[in-house]
């Protein structure tokens, strides 16, 4: 998740103050997929009250991308044909309806008019880069994403020892598919930070998923998301929900991801922890990024 959980109580100018890019974090590209600058463009959403932007803590996200060939460009626009037009991959990361309001009911950050517009681009070819987190995000895209057939759960997946999240082949949590084990370098863990769940048509393949050491708490309320946590929260068990996916629609293609700190490279807190591509247990989550662009850009 791209806001701890730690600092949920706190207010929205502090959580940005607790969360920078990490500017020395560098990934090395030895075979870039296009040649720098001649790769497509790719649409990066900053028009939903998205918690992340290209040049916040989503910069090492940029980087990357665009060291592999890639043109990024941000847009502020609600999401329009003309614009979609222009690119071949669009990225949401962490839309929000309103980041001000962490509590029920959820509302769509989306309008109904740009679901459509999305939905029948992607039908006919376009593709899709769909990352959400826990609640309030979930709420956020879930009417988006169900036009897809994908199910998000508006709570939080936490694992209920609070170990590390390492999603590996060994354990199971992380599948042998076309993004992980596809033309691109195999990767056989990645790293999270809790997020959320969903769950996916037949039509989907699975990327990562829960298993029975997580539960997803359903609160009316964010704020009431502590440890220990209350009894009172009601609660899924997190095993049979996904937290990575990917399926073909129509023409096009779509990715969606529970969870938005794998793919930025923050210092985190007064310690400036690492959390993201940057972290030690997080090496093979700059490549993870870079595979599921090379897919959806097929």
């Amino acid at each position: 998740m791209i806001i701890c959980l730690s600092a949920i109580l706190l207010s929205i100018a502090q959580l940005k103050a607790q969360q920078v890019a990490d500017e020395q974090f560098y990934y090395p590209i030895a075979d870039p997929h296009h040649r720098v600058g001649n790769g497509p463009l790719l649409l990066f959403d900053e028009a939903h009250n998205n918690a992340v932007t290209l040049r916040g803590t989503y910069a090492a996200f940029s980087d990357l991308l665009q060291a592999d060939g890639y043109s990024l460009r941000s847009t502020k626009e609600k999401v329009n044909l003309e614009r979609l037009k222009e690119a071949k991959i669009f990225i949401s990361v962490n839309a929000l309806h309103d980041p001000e309001n962490w509590s029920l009911p959820a509302r769509s950050a989306f309008t109904d008019k740009e679901i459509e517009i999305l939905r029948q681009w992607v039908f006919d070819g376009g593709c899709l880069f769909l990352v959400t987190d826990h609640m309030p995000c979930g709420g956020s895209v879930q009417a988006l994403a169900a036009v897809f057939g994908i199910h998000v759960i508006n709570g939080f997946a936490l694992r209920k020892d609070g170990k590390p999240e390492i999603f590996s082949k060994d354990k199971g949590t992380l599948l042998s598919n076309e993004v992980t084990t596809g033309s691109d370098t195999e990767i056989d863990s990645i790293m999270c930070w809790g997020g959320t769940g969903f769950t996916v048509p037949e039509t989907a393949q699975i990327i990562s998923s829960l298993d029975e050491g997580y539960e997803i708490y359903l609160p009316a309320d964010a704020n009431l998301i502590k440890r220990p946590m209350p009894d009172y929260i009601p609660r899924l068990p997190g095993k049979g929900f996904a937290n990575g996916a990917y399926l073909r629609f129509g023409e096009g293609r779509m990715v969606i991801f529970g969870d938005g700190a794998p793919f930025s490279a923050q210092l985190h807190g007064i310690k400036s922890e690492k959390r993201g591509m940057n972290h030690p247990s997080a090496y093979q989550n700059a490549q993870f990024l870079l595979n599921i662009v090379h897919w959806l850009d097929q």
